[in-house]
């Protein structure tokens, strides 16, 4: 495991989203934060990412088909250099053993879960894994030094969609930062006649970098 640095300049600034780690508008979300932050050279700022399970919350399992839909939309419009190696085929059949995984690695530190979290999203869509399959978990888990999931990681999960649903969380991802809600800042989405378009909020992501590192941070996006 990488060794983190640690920051005693600045007290540690938490940006938290509530999202699901098969959603692929949060992840275009955390790549634009994580470049953000590095261009800024905000190592005091960390992502906890609490889990927003879709499966559960829409009472269906996340359908493969429509993320294929969603992944092309974005790669036409807004993130061509993402997603390099997603094409479906090896979709989860849920999201909850890598929620759970995460939630482990949270119980370490903001960072290790910060790892974790984002270590699945690029396993899933930028290397097209199943982060279902055991053996890919054990992987990442082993990758950053952490235990595997237990029963209380999987009840933290459940934890997580009630406290959302009581943040008034409506989709993902829905980030808070200072205690603002900000839901998928960073994107326009909309359907027209069947057809899925999806653009850059430029407002909206400036205004949400912002409030994450101060005046002028939109500048490096």
């Amino acid at each position: 495991m990488e060794t983190i640095e640690a920051v005693p300049t600045r007290r540690v600034r938490l940006i938290e989203v509530y999202a699901d780690v098969l959603c692929p508008f949060t992840h275009v979300g955390l790549r634009r934060l994580v470049a953000g932050r590095d261009a800024l050279d905000r190592r005091d700022v960390v992502i906890r990412a609490h889990a927003w399970p879709l499966e559960i919350v829409n009472g269906a399992p996340v359908e493969a088909d429509l993320v294929v839909e969603e992944v092309d939309a974005l790669r036409s419009t807004v993130a061509a250099n993402l997603f390099q190696a997603f094409d479906g085929s090896s979709w989860p059949s849920s999201s909850l053993p890598a929620l759970a995984l995460a939630a482990r690695a949270y119980r370490v530190c903001d960072r290790v879960g910060e790892r974790v979290s984002l270590s699945l999203r690029d396993a899933l869509f930028e290397r097209g894994r199943d982060i279902a399959d055991p053996g890919v978990l054990a992987a990442i888990a082993s990758a950053c030094d952490i235990e595997l999931p237990e029963r209380e990681d999987e009840a933290a999960v459940l934890t997580d969609l009630e406290q959302g649903r009581a943040r008034g969380v409506v989709g993902s991802p829905h980030f808070f930062v200072d205690g603002e809600g900000f839901f998928c800042p960073n994107l326009q989405i909309e359907r027209v006649e069947g057809q899925l378009f999806v653009a850059v909020d430029r407002a909206g992501l400036a205004d949400f970098l912002a409030r994450c590192f101060g005046p002028g941070a939109a500048e490096t996006s």
